[in-house]
């Protein structure tokens, strides 16, 4: 685990970006435009349910201060989880047209991000932690050995409790992680459970994408969640032109920041 020693540190955090180049575009100026970054987090979930996986897989590679979380859509890609029997995922009944349709555009994104997207994935840590003065983080997709459904406040606190003993001189514990695409933030006592959002596919019925800097400053946390507007437009007339497996439904959740299968005939 590294121990940073300076006074002040901060991330700039992205998650979830799914295939949306103009969202992630539009988040790097921001960082770019951001006074003092020490590093950029990607909690995962980069490529697939989006129509331009190999803009982002090219973007994120010119990165120089990046650290990358590998997500459980992350993981289906190298896992080539299309050859599967019955391929499933979150549970989903195998038959259910929604997650056949799913399980296609995972085919497709692997297709698209070819031996290279393959390689920078494998590369991706599970997860992420470093002590920042008196300060623990740990940033992931989820949860640990559990990448499709993150810690609920209680384990989280157990969490804490575990590390409390590991490292009896830390005074505060942070958990940042991704996956439900709907900004989260906890508080039990010296523990603060974080989720940006999604920087690419929110469902939290606000269109706009999503970028968070965390500043670490002695005893001092800052959490500032920054909802940007991106050229909206530009990603929903690239999903209608590409048309990858699954996009008359990502096309309305696009458009209405909510799963909105139902929508769907």
């Amino acid at each position: 685990m590294p121990k940073v020693d300076e006074q002040t540190v901060t991330f700039a955090i992205l998650t979830d970006i799914h295939g949306n180049i103009h969202a992630l575009n539009k988040a790097l100026e921001l960082i770019e435009e951001h006074e003092a970054v020490d590093h950029i987090i990607c909690l995962g979930d980069n490529f697939s349910l989006g129509s331009a996986p190999k803009q982002v897989l090219e973007k994120l590679q010119s990165l120089d201060n990046a650290i990358f979380i590998r997500g459980n859509h992350d993981r289906y890609l190298v896992e080539h989880i299309w050859e599967y029997e019955r391929a499933t995922i979150e549970g989903m009944d195998p038959d259910d047209p929604v997650c056949i349709d799913i399980i296609a555009n995972e085919k497709w994104t692997a297709e698209q991000l070819g031996d290279e997207g393959q390689a920078f994935i494998r590369k991706m840590r599970m997860s992420y932690d470093v002590s920042i003065n008196s300060t623990y983080v740990e940033f992931t997709h989820a949860w640990f050995g559990r990448d499709e459904q993150p810690p609920t406040l209680e384990e989280a606190r157990k969490w804490r409790d575990h590390g409390q003993k590991r490292h009896p001189q830390t005074e505060r514990f942070i958990f940042v992680h991704g996956h439900i695409h709907i900004p989260r933030n906890e508080r039990f006592g010296n523990l603060r459970v974080f989720c940006p959002g999604s920087t690419g596919l929110p469902f939290d019925e606000d269109m706009r994408g999503v970028v968070v800097f965390l500043t670490i400053k002695g005893d001092f946390i800052n959490w500032d969640m920054r909802r940007f507007d991106y050229d909206f437009e530009a990603a929903m007339e690239q999903l209608q032109t590409i048309q990858p497996p699954f996009y008359r439904n990502l096309y309305s959740t696009l458009k209405f920041a909510s799963i909105r299968n139902d929508l769907v005939e």
